[in-house]
């Protein structure tokens, strides 16, 4: 049978995750609410244009 607890002592993670969890974490990725808020910005400033 399987000693979970002595299972869980063993355990030690890749180091592989831990360098992608860094990566990850530290990128300043475009997410879908950075694109909105420039499309925003954008009709925002042709509206503008458009009335002058």
């Amino acid at each position: 049978m399987i000693n979970f607890e002595e299972e869980i002592e063993k355990f030690q993670p890749s180091l592989e995750i831990e360098q992608a969890e860094d990566v990850i974490y530290n990128n300043d990725m475009t997410d879908i609410s950075d694109i909105l808020k420039e499309l925003l910005k954008e009709k925002d400033n042709t509206h503008y244009d458009e009335r002058s």
